[in-house]
Order: structure tokens, then sequence, then C-alpha cells
């Protein structure tokens, strides 16, 4: 069976198509993230946005499809120079977003060739305005430096510059390999001034220790001494009281107390000499018969006090008791010997 169109009817057809054509061509789907110039006879008119857009077909049509989102912009790496002539090898990120379709895509031919030759160009201005030493440890400086830079000169174009980010800075190896020896030397410097600082406070400490010990073996010192002092003194007022007492006795006729006074004495001169470390001979008196009587003269004296404090007896005057002669030996004249028994 076959069906015969007529003139009309294939005009009817023909003109739907067109319009179903017209109408898919005026009609744009703008994705997040993106926004779309529209271009009216090669002309810029206005931007769409994401969603759902329509243009005047035949009249209109889309111009540049721009990413709005943020993005990363890799710059290649390349040689600059310090001030202080130092050769650095520096590499780069950026991170833009654009904020103005139209300019981005009428103001500049290549945007991203663009922003690269921009960036490298003032990296290698600021490199090469700052030492090495401010390369390596002032990076924050360097990223905020040339991101004020990178932005005013990219605001005609439409675009926000947020981050420039100095991904690594590598000097010569030659430069590399002194920086570390210095490095290592001043670590050595602060590791020596570190110990003699140690040293110098615990020599202080040790010196104060001595002092602190000193000063107490002085006031140790100080207090014997007024030990010392004190005793001589008490010793000496005994011996003045002793002295007095028997002076006294001697005056009220009491011969007895000198005669003990005068043998204690006697007594104490010769344990002295015997026992002396470097007498080797007890040189005594020929006249021993005095000593003889003096120890008689301390045992009366020694009776009468001991009646005395019993109460039985009065207190008598002490007499001197027998002497007892001493004959010299005949071995030689410098030892004698008793001759109590044999006369």
């Amino acid at each position: 069976m076959n069906f015969l169109l007529s003139g009309f009817e294939i005009a009817i057809l023909v003109f739907v198509a067109l319009v179903i054509f017209t109408i898919a061509r005026g009609v744009r789907i703008v994705p997040q993230g993106f926004n779309y110039t529209v271009e009216s006879f090669g002309r810029y008119s206005r931007t769409l946005g994401p969603g759902l857009g329509l243009i005047v077909p035949y009249v209109e049509r889309i111009g540049h499809k721009v990413n709005v989102m943020e993005q990363v912009l890799d710059v290649p790496s390349q040689e600059a120079i310090t001030k202080d002539n130092a050769g650095v090898k520096i590499d780069a990120a950026a991170f833009f977003n654009v904020l103005d379709a139209a300019k981005s895509s009428y103001e500049v031919a290549d945007l991203e060739l663009a922003l690269i030759t921009l960036t490298m160009t003032n990296i290698r201005t600021v490199v090469g305005s700052m030492d090495l030493d401010q390369l390596l440890s002032h990076r924050d400086e360097i990223n905020e430096r040339l991101l004020r830079v990178l932005d005013a000169a990219a605001s005609p174009w439409g675009i926000k510059v947020n981050r420039i980010e100095i991904r690594d800075s590598r000097p010569p190896a030659d430069l590399a390999d002194a920086m570390a020896r210095q490095m290592k030397a001043e670590r050595e410097k602060r590791a020596n001034i570190l110990e003699a600082e140690g040293k110098r406070q615990a020599d202080i400490l040790r010196a104060e220790g001595e002092k602190a010990s000193q000063i107490l073996a002085a006031e140790g010192r100080k207090e014997a001494a007024f030990r010392d002092a004190e005793a001589r003194e008490r010793s000496a007022e005994a011996e003045a009281k002793a002295t007095s007492m028997v002076s006294e006795a001697i005056t009220k006729g009491d011969l007895a107390a000198a005669n003990f006074l005068v043998a204690e004495k006697y007594i104490g001169a010769i344990r002295e000499l015997a026992t002396a470390p470097n007498q080797k001979v007890v040189i005594l008196p020929i006249e021993m018969a005095s000593l003889a009587g003096t120890i008689g003269g301390i045992s009366e004296l020694t009776r009468a006090v001991f009646s005395d404090g019993d109460g039985k007896n009065p207190t008598t005057r002490a007499r001197p008791g027998p002497t007892v002669p001493i004959v010299p030996s005949s071995n030689g004249p410098n030892t004698g010997r008793s001759g109590g028994g044999d006369a």
C-alpha cells in the first residue's frame, strides 16, 4: 500500500521539523560550575549561569564555556638568581578561579598561558630581591608577595588568585653541601657553648658548696675556740680559787696546804717528764728526802681532811711526816733508790 503525500503535507512536515530544530537550538542547559557566554552576531551580549538557558536561534550562539570553579595551575620549574648571586631551582603552584566569564574570555587570548608567564616572571622578581637565607627561611613571605602581585595583575581578566605556593626551592649541590657543613659547625658551636656553660655552672655550684663548707668549718672552729676559752677561763678561775684558798690557809698557819700544793705541782712536773714521747731517760734529783717529806705531808693532810669530814675528830694542823732518806744509787748520779727498808 502506497501513501502519497501531497505538496501541502510535505510542507507541513518540513515546517514541524524546522520548529523542533529551532527550539532545540534555543535551549541550553548549563552545568553547575560553568558559565556560558552568549554572542549575538559574533558580539558578546550576556552570560548564562548554571541551569536552563534560552537563546535566540540563528541570532545568538554560545561563545565560550568558562569553568568558574577553583582551578590549580602548575607552574613549571625555573632557575632564579637570588640577591647574593645564588642559583635556585623553584617549583610553584597557583590556585585561582574565574569571577567574570566575559573578561576571562575576551580580555586575554590564552588565560592559562598568561597566568603561567605572569607567575614565573614575578617569582624571578621576588627571588632576585632576597638573599638565599631569606629565600629558604621566609617562604610564607614569598607566597604573600607573589599573591599580592598576581592578584592585582590578573584582576582585569576577571580572575581571582587565591593562593600561590612555592612547592620546592633547591639550591645547587655544592651550595647545599656548604650549607650542610655550616649547619653542622653551628650545631657543634652551640653544643660546645652549652657544654662550657654546664661546666661553668658546675664549677660555680662546687665553689659555692666549698664556700659553705668552709663557712661551717669556720663556725665550728669559732664555737670550739669559744668553748676552749670558756674552759680555760673556768680552769683559771678554779686555779685562782685554789690558790686563794691555799694562801688563806698559809696565812692562818696551816703549812699542810702549802705542802700539798707544792707536792702536787712537783709530782705533776715529774709525770709530764715521764710521759713525754721523746723522753727516754727520767732524771730525778738526788735529794729525794724532800719528796718523801712532801708525800708524808700529803698523807697527814689527807687524814686531817677525812677526819674533819667525818666529824669525829677535831681539825688538827697537819704535821710533816717523818722523812725517809733517799740514798743515791751507786749505778749513776741520775737514778735514785729508796733506802727506807735498810735504815
